[in-house]
């Protein structure tokens, strides 16, 4: 039997356990561990028995949890390697240095310096014209920092085993087969995947500013599709965020509309799913009752996919397993 169960989908977090033959794995990691290993058991699934992590791409709400999660469990996480690379210098960033600490530090090494001149000459070495500097240089007055790399005893980005993988290239975990496809997302290198195990097909397509032909592609003869259906485009107009972010969401590289995933389902869509799940569901400038209408207006003659195998990912509890 093969069960899917969105544990959290949103801004806050996403996170997905997809079981299949003997093996289950997480898609995304983006609620701390405490909370996915709570929704999980309340989900009945055994968070010890997880085989692996897949990241569709880096931001913070897909990979929160990521790091210790994977050391919990020791357990491997996929990336594209693009991917992995961007989560590494989110975690490690450049701390900055104040412009009186850079002036001490260079005064500290032009003692050191001068120090190690002194002791040379008294071994009797070669005497050598040698630069040395008596005082640091004078930085701009109005530069204010200096960065300088983090110095911590511990690597945040150790994990237990790193697999890459790339977009285009089917890969397998255990009984799960995994085809990950690119996506229109302003992320270093996100996709969505389709996951086959035991002849089941399930589509994930989530974060992404429009549906391109590749992703219609992909999206064929599934037996489950989590779809995004993040914002009404009058609520995310009138609403509190910034003009800044709504340009960035309203982008070919934001996140789908209720109208944009609508019109996929009414015109794009082979209509072959048991189950249609709305996902990443804003709560700022979404109402489930809005997404849920417009989608199934759109599949207004697609009957046998309306009522109970519609449904609506939440943010802050997970979903009823879906059993295919």
């Amino acid at each position: 039997m093969v069960r899917f169960t969105v544990l959290a989908s949103g801004s806050k977090g996403n996170s997905t356990v997809v079981s299949g033959g003997r093996t289950r794995i997480l898609v995304d990691a983006g609620l701390s561990c405490r909370e996915l290993f709570r929704r999980m058991r309340l989900a009945g699934e055994d968070p010890e028995t997880l085989d692996a992590i897949v990241i569709t791409h880096e931001h913070q709400d897909h990979v929160n949890g990521l790091a210790v999660t994977a050391r919990k469990l020791g357990i491997p996480v996929y990336f594209t390697e693009a991917t992995h690379r961007a989560w590494m210098r989110w975690l490690t960033p450049r701390r900055q240095m104040t412009y009186a600490q850079w002036l001490e530090q260079c005064r500290k090494q032009a003692a050191e310096r001068q120090a190690e001149a002194d002791a040379a000459a008294e071994e009797g070495e070669p005497d050598e014209p040698e630069a040395v500097e008596a005082a640091p240089p004078i930085a701009p007055a109005s530069e204010t920092a200096r960065e300088q790399p983090p110095s911590r005893k511990e690597d945040p980005t150790w994990l237990p085993a790193v697999e890459c993988f790339e977009a285009g290239r089917t890969f397998e975990i255990g009984d799960i087969v995994l085809s990950p496809f690119t996506i229109p997302h302003d992320a270093a290198d996100p996709v969505g995947f389709v996951l086959t195990a035991e002849g089941v097909k399930m589509g994930f397509a989530t974060d992404l500013g429009y549906i391109p032909p590749n992703v219609k592609a992909q999206l064929r003869g599934l037996a489950l599709l989590l779809l995004e259906s993040n914002h009404d485009l009058e609520m995310l107009r009138d609403g509190p965020y910034p003009w800044a972010v709504k340009q960035r969401v309203l982008s070919r590289v934001g996140h789908l509309s209720n109208e944009a995933a609508a019109e996929f389902l009414e015109n794009g869509y082979d209509g072959q799913a048991t189950y249609i799940i709305l996902a990443h569901l804003s709560e700022s400038n979404n109402l489930p009752e809005l997404a849920r209408m417009t989608a199934e207006r759109a599949l207004n003659g697609k009957a046998s996919l309306l009522a109970n195998r519609l449904l609506l990912a939440g943010q802050h509890e997970p979903l009823s397993s879906v059993c295919l």
